[in-house]
């Protein structure tokens, strides 16, 4: 040893110490397609069984909220859209409703059954992707392309409404930009029609399926009491067996008009994740019909409101009609203060919550009576619950801890924000 030099022998006695681990150290992500995302776990394995994970998160982190701080309030919906984008115009809402409680804002009904519409077909879209691509990871790919295609007719609703699909900036504070078409009712009324068939289908292929079933029973478990120490909201802590829905708990939006259920499991795993998302598809579905029905009855019996799309106190920051901009003085001048940001709003300190694809998106919202907020805080559901991943996969398998991350459903662009 007296010929080895000294760098030689610290090598020799990390390569000694190696042969002595009996645990991995892993990279799952921050790019890996089982993360769906861009962010990282480091896990210490012994053999397939995880010892330990460290979750690693801020690789797409954008400042939301401080740019916020520097937007008139009119600007700021295109953040919020970035937030989860699997159910972008939930997140829309929210941040327009908001608004309407710092200003004192009443929506029509009308407007509020047309948000109830978009915002759960919205919910509709984001379990599809959460519970197709658990699937995926179990090995099943086959409801994965079956389902999204009708995840794309969804999409072309959005896109009738507002010309996006993905990152929808949807509606406008105090209703929306403009009236929904006949066209987008008859995309509604076909996807209404041709979904439960489908869903149906998507069911039989995985609810009893017995490779499915053993794959995610037991697989990511949390108890109630641990999902309430962490704040989980949503389906992911209702699959242990509370009923929490800010829809009803805290309605908005006329939710107090509609009759539905809240899913719920009692395990808290991988498979009641699935289920209850399931679950929460079918009563959607039922809302979705539901608020149609309400809109065509009113429409019907009041002819001349079929034009209501926004609350008229909410002209200061509502677009006026292209038609008026053009050939009307006030309209000009509140197009160009609006899109400009020089309208104040007034001072106070607000905070709302909605009922969001992951659970409960709130905004905290703090104004001095500026045109921009003076602070603003997103209620991101996704970076709470993720605090729970360690916990929930140690002691488990590498393949369960895989799942176990899709059926939380953690989109990096909530986590981060």
């Amino acid at each position: 040893m007296s010929d080895i030099q000294p760098h030689q022998q610290q090598h020799i006695k990390l390569a000694e110490e190696s042969l002595q681990k009996q645990s991995t150290t892993l990279n799952l992500g921050p790019t890996h397609p089982a993360t769906h995302g861009v962010f990282q776990n480091i896990m210490e394995i012994d053999g397939e069984i995880v010892l330990e994970t460290v979750p690693t998160i801020g690789y797409i982190h954008r400042a939301f909220e401080k740019i916020a701080e520097r937007r008139p309030y009119y600007q700021i919906t295109t953040l919020t859209d970035r937030l989860n984008y699997c159910s972008s115009p939930i997140n829309n809402m929210g941040w327009h409703m908001t608004v309407e409680k710092l200003l004192g804002i009443k929506t029509p009904k009308r407007v509020d059954y047309l948000r109830v519409i978009v915002m759960e077909l919205a919910r509709i879209a984001d379990h599809l992707v959460c519970n197709s691509v658990i699937a995926v990871d179990t090995g099943a790919l086959t409801g994965f392309t079956y389902v999204f295609q009708w995840r794309e007719l969804i999409y072309e609703i959005y896109e009738e409404v507002c010309g996006s699909r993905l990152t929808t900036n949807m509606g406008r504070v105090g209703g929306f930009e403009r009236n929904f078409s006949t066209v987008a009712f008859q995309k509604i009324h076909k996807f209404l029609d041709t979904f439960p068939k489908v869903m149906k289908e998507f069911e039989g292929l995985l609810d009893r399926n017995r490779i499915f079933m053993e794959r995610c029973i037991g697989a990511g478990p949390i108890s109630a009491e641990r999902a309430l120490n962490y704040s989980f909201t949503g389906p992911n802590l209702r699959a242990t067996g509370v009923d929490y829905d800010v829809r009803v708990a805290e309605p908005y939006s006329s939710y107090e008009d509609f009759d539905f259920k809240i899913p719920v499991g009692t395990a808290g795993d991988v498979y009641d994740r699935y289920l209850v998302r399931n679950g929460e598809i079918w009563e959607s579905y039922s809302i979705v019909k539901q608020a149609l029905e309400k809109i065509e009855q009113m429409d019907k019996e009041f002819p001349e409101g079929k034009e209501v799309f926004y609350a008229k106190e909410a002209d200061h920051f509502h677009l006026p009609a292209k038609e008026d901009v053009y050939t009307k003085m006030e309209a000009l001048i509140y197009h160009f203060k609006i899109i400009m940001g020089e309208i104040n709003a007034p001072a106070g300190e607000v905070y709302h919550a909605v009922e969001g694809g992951n659970g409960e998106l709130g905004y905290y919202l703090i104004s001095d009576g500026g045109r921009t907020p003076y602070r603003l805080h997103f209620r991101r559901p996704c970076f709470i619950y993720y605090q729970a991943y360690p916990e929930m996969v140690k002691n488990g398998l590498l393949s369960d801890a895989v799942i176990a991350l899709s059926s939380l459903n953690v989109i990096a662009g909530e986590l981060d924000a």
